[in-house]
């Protein structure tokens, strides 16, 4: 089995990997308001090895703030994906920033299983600020090269409680991209801070200790 999942890292072309359907991301194809030469055609593919792509592959400082969604805190929504090739599964987080990429707080971590089911329910906290803001979907896979894979969707955030910028969520997991972390190959990531909002799949359960300690 752990050949097949091998060989689908291989050939990433041919399979398209994972990506963020709803909310739409910068340049996705599945936002109908994109015309075809404002699509990224590759949007499954990884960060850069080097971090020089991350956040959100540059998307947010290259393209026109248009809202593709917009959340009411305390409320919850669905997030969707899309692909085939799950690479065994793995570790996903959903995070917010409301600071245009300089910082991401994770709002629902998915520790081992992600991303074997296609949609989950994550829940905008009362104490995120009223705004723009950025929802980023992030994925550790399992088998493969060590990559971070990264989606983001602009959208705007009303009725929250707080007017602070700096709310007190778990910062978002980063690895794979140059800073020194790096996720272990075959074994599901554990993240350090997962925040209050978390499912367990695969192997991984609440007593699972970090996995990368970074």
């Amino acid at each position: 089995m752990r050949l097949i999942y091998l060989l689908l890292a291989a050939c990433p072309s041919a399979f398209g990997h994972i990506e963020m359907r709803k909310p739409y991301p910068f340049k996705s194809k599945f936002d109908p308001e994109n015309k075809s030469n404002d699509v990224d055609y590759s949007m499954t593919t990884p960060l850069n090895a080097d971090g020089s792509n991350f956040p959100c592959k540059g998307y947010h400082h290259t393209k026109t703030f248009r809202a593709t969604a917009n959340y009411t805190a305390g409320h919850s929504y669905s997030l969707e994906l899309a692909g085939s090739a799950t690479h065994g599964g793995g570790s996903c987080q959903i995070s917010l920033s409301v600071d245009n990429g300089t910082s991401f707080q994770v709002i629902k971590s998915i520790m081992g299983g992600c991303p074997l089911t296609q949609s989950y329910i994550f829940t905008i906290p009362d104490t995120v600020p009223s705004g723009k803001g950025l929802l980023a979907w992030t994925w550790f896979n399992l088998f493969g090269n060590r990559e971070m894979y990264m989606n983001c969707a602009p959208v705007i955030i009303t009725g929250s409680t707080s007017r602070l910028s700096n709310h007190i969520l778990p910062k978002m997991f980063e690895a794979n991209i140059g800073n020194g972390c790096k996720t272990v190959e075959g074994r599901e990531t554990v993240f350090t801070s997962p925040g209050n909002d978390v499912i367990y799949g695969g192997k991984i359960t609440a007593g699972s200790p970090p996995v990368p300690k970074c």
